[in-house]
């Protein structure tokens, strides 16, 4: 049977241990899922899957905000960066809070027609900047804008790793494009997509695990723990490309300006300067920070061959220090307090 993995073989559920199982369990319990692409695809490496996880859970599962305010933003971004698979799955979602017709309307590609829905879809679509400037804070209640920023930048991380692992369809044979597939998917999810998980739960899976200092935007709640664990553990990538590279990648994402790059000399033009034997890791990085979608079985291909059959931990970490190098430069379009 076809499966959505293009890159990288998970670690089973039935076979996991330590901090993967931990973060396996977590997620049954607290998603509604014992299998969920996006977290199987990341467990090669088990420190960016138990920080992914972690800011997901915190901003997107927990706290005061509606949860289909929150599955707003996450479809907004999603559609945003062009990621169908998780477009998909928040369509799906916005189903199980009982949005029926906000949940058609964001399948299909259109504004919610709520004013309240209408201008969090509108904050979450433009959070890149893309030549305007991102309304910020998110149009909430104060109390709340830290879940939603939280939920954006777990999303723009997130969209990046799935359209550089996964395929496009969210089921077999698309049948996510189905209206009734969707809502009947929504409903098997209604009963834990209403519970109001505890916070902070999701800490203990980050022991160990580097970070860096808390956002400010997070005022102390602990998805700013998560974040600042999954800043440093996505950051550890850039061991996998040499200086020459890193700072290619970077510059090239400092000067971004929320769009999608060209399809004619992009990404060549800013890696011209990179070693040719060290241009496909590079390649691949600056990929998953601007166009993840673009990744094909060609770019993977040469930088197995140069890196003489790296591992599918270094290729999540890899694509990992590019989607976070994006993050943190929606982070900085939004102007909030960082560290």
């Amino acid at each position: 049977m076809p499966t959505p993995y293009r890159y990288v073989t998970p670690v089973p559920v039935d076979a996991a241990t330590g901090r993967v199982a931990e973060v396996y369990r977590q997620i049954a319990r607290d998603f509604g899922m014992t299998r969920m692409p996006l977290f199987l695809t990341l467990s090669p490496a088990p420190d960016v899957l138990a920080a992914t996880w972690a800011l997901l859970r915190e901003s997107l599962l927990v706290g005061e905000a509606p949860r289909a305010a929150k599955e707003i933003v996450a479809a907004g971004v999603s559609l945003a960066n062009e990621c169908p698979f998780c477009v998909d799955a928040h369509t799906v979602l916005l189903h199980a809070t009982g949005e029926h017709r906000l949940a058609e309307s964001i399948a299909r590609g259109e504004r919610p027609p709520d004013p309240e829905h209408a201008r969090l879809f509108d904050w979450a679509t433009g959070v890149t900047g893309g030549g305007r400037t991102p309304q910020c804070p998110p149009p909430c209640p104060q109390e709340q804008a830290a879940e939603h920023i939280g939920t954006a930048l777990a999303f723009h991380f997130i969209n990046r790793m799935v359209s550089s692992l996964l395929t496009a369809d969210l089921l077999p044979a698309g049948l996510q494009r189905s209206r009734l597939v969707r809502r009947l998917g929504g409903g098997a999810l209604s009963r834990a997509v209403r519970r109001k998980p505890p916070r902070g739960e999701a800490l203990p899976l980050l022991r160990g695990l580097p970070a860096y200092r808390e956002p400010g935007w997070a005022a102390g709640a602990p998805m700013g723990a998560a974040f600042a664990a999954l800043l440093a553990c996505a950051r550890e990538g850039a061991a996998l490309l040499d200086d020459e590279a890193v700072e290619a990648v970077l510059e090239a994402v400092a000067v971004w300006d929320g769009g999608h790059p060209p399809l004619s000399g992009w990404p060549s033009g800013p890696l011209a300067d990179v070693a040719p034997a060290r241009r496909p890791a590079a390649r691949l990085a600056l990929l998953a920070a601007l166009a993840p979608y673009r990744v094909t079985d060609a770019d993977v291909a040469a930088w197995r061959e140069t890196g003489r059959g790296r591992s599918d931990a270094d290729l999540v970490r890899l694509l990992a220090f590019g989607a976070i190098s994006a993050v943190e430069r929606v982070e900085a379009a939004l102007d909030v307090p960082s560290r």
